[in-house]
């Protein structure tokens, strides 16, 4: 039976960033992976292969919408070759699955393919249908994630009733889609395939979407959707969903009780995703999965056996591919007695649509509630030369600070770029700057980062000088 100083299941980026560096410590690593492909969800079925479609669709959408604006005339009709788009993205998919596997090579990570469960806390079976083989460890990291939440009245078929997994490979563009959920999955890929021509309805719970953004941020992008030609409906519970040959009916209440019914080709199930444990046999362990399917966790990753760690989506905290990478790091550094830490107020959220959404930090909604004194400061994109030299005039900066000592609390970006340029606000409230550092720092002109700078100048002395 091989022997190994850290054994990893589940090779998301969780999971095959934890093994890197518990290689990079010197410590002997073995990963396992129930599928034939490395990279998880993230790699696979989620976040590579959404943004794949989403620059495509935005290629689209830019050269019918924007284009001759910009003095490109195109002879003849432009078209959607949706097989070939799949097509680029599942190519996309396959090189970032393949440098996974490369980077495993190049640590010396020996990579188990199959289904592992535990046997007992320094033992775990692994079964790849063919064959099943046992390894002993010292140290294990369960980094299994999640996989779609579904409804009971809602049973994914996988043709008509689809996930985002389905999502990813339709092969036609749907005439409806009705999504249900307002969340970052389902503004994502209703975004895309309202690019394409869909008409895209959402049914949303809650009475905004987003609901863990701050509220002007939620207020903005359902502001832009609604102008895209995205229909809403919040304050709606979906109660039933069937289908009837190619048509999904979705029946659903609003807020008064009125019953409202909705009709599409497609239904796309968006509520949430839910930690995935199955098969691990945590039993053997006696470790039991909280209410909300979580493993329990301290403040060191552990689980109630001290030699078994829990990262990512099956324990506490968002659902985020990069606090899995963060925790990942974590694990492995704990593992060799060194002794990090992770801020968890400030991992960063993004949502990929267009205009992009980004935030770090505390929300004003959460200020509020928790009594804290705050001033904030809001800069239009659309007053951004570089903004409107590109046509993306829609959003704002949001920088919220303690009124007494000016420290940064919370930043909030609707607009372009907004994924890369929130980097600068959690490196800032990594070193706990004030708004006043930002505003003295010098920002190149013209580009959208000069934003930030403007909003940390309306916070410190409500002097933005562009507005």
């Amino acid at each position: 039976m091989d022997n190994f100083d850290v054994v990893v299941i589940g090779s998301g980026p969780g999971g095959y960033v934890c093994a890197i560096r518990c290689s990079q410590l010197g410590l002997k690593t073995a990963l396992i992976e129930k599928y034939d492909a490395l990279g998880g969800t993230c790699l696979n079925v989620g976040c590579i292969p959404s943004k794949s479609l989403l620059d495509s669709s935005h290629h689209y959408d830019d050269a019918i919408k924007h284009f001759d604006s910009h003095g490109i005339t195109i002879e003849g009709s432009i078209k959607v070759n949706l097989e070939k788009m799949i097509s680029r993205k599942q190519n996309v998919v396959d090189q970032t699955t393949k440098g996974i596997e490369f980077l495993m090579s190049k640590n010396k990570i020996k990579v188990y393919n199959g289904l592992g469960s535990f046997l007992d806390s320094h033992t775990v079976k692994i079964d790849n249908s063919s064959n099943i083989t046992k390894i002993s460890f010292k140290n294990a990291v369960i980094a299994t994630g999640s996989k779609p939440t579904s409804l009971p009245f809602a049973k994914i078929d996988k043709k008509r009733i689809i996930t985002s997994t389905e999502a990813l490979k339709l092969k036609e563009i749907p005439k409806k889609l009705i999504v249900i959920g307002g969340g970052v999955i389902g503004l994502e890929l209703g975004q895309v395939y309202n690019r394409l021509g869909a008409e895209v309805s959402v049914i949303e719970y809650s009475n905004t979407i987003t609901p863990f953004m701050d509220s002007a941020v939620s207020k903005e992008l359902i502001r832009i959707f609604k102008k895209q030609k995205i229909k809403f409906y919040l304050s709606h519970k979906v109660f039933n969903v069937s289908v009837n040959k190619d048509n999904v009916n979705v029946d659903a209440e609003d807020s008064n009780g009125n019953k409202i019914s909705f009709s599409g080709d497609y239904c796309l199930v968006s509520v949430g995703r839910k930690p995935y444990t199955e098969g691990l046999n945590l039993k053997a362990l006696n470790i039991i999965t909280n209410d909300k399917g979580q493993i329990d966790v301290n403040n060191h990753l552990q689980t109630k056996i001290e030699n078994i760690y829990a990262i990512g989506d099956v324990v506490r905290g968002p659902m985020l591919a990069h606090k899995a990478e963060e925790e990942g790091v974590m694990a492995a550094e704990i593992i060799a007695k060194q002794k990090p830490h992770i801020d968890y107020n400030l991992i960063p959220n993004v949502i990929y649509t267009w205009p992009e959404v980004a935030s770090v930090g505390k929300t004003e909604e959460q200020l509020i509630n928790d009594g804290i004194e705050f001033k904030k400061g809001q800069f239009p994109m659309r007053a951004l030369g570089r903004a409107r030299a590109s046509m993306d005039i829609d959003g704002f900066v949001k920088i919220l600070a303690d009124k007494k000592t000016d420290e940064i609390l919370g930043v909030h970006i609707i607009g372009a770029r907004a994924a890369d340029l929130i980097a600068e606000a959690v490196t800032a409230m990594e070193f706990r700057a004030s708004a006043e550092d930002i505003s003295r720092m010098s920002h190149s002109h013209p580009t959208y980062a000069e934003a930030i700078k403007e909003a940390a100048l309306a916070a410190t002395e409500d002097r933005a000088l562009h507005m």
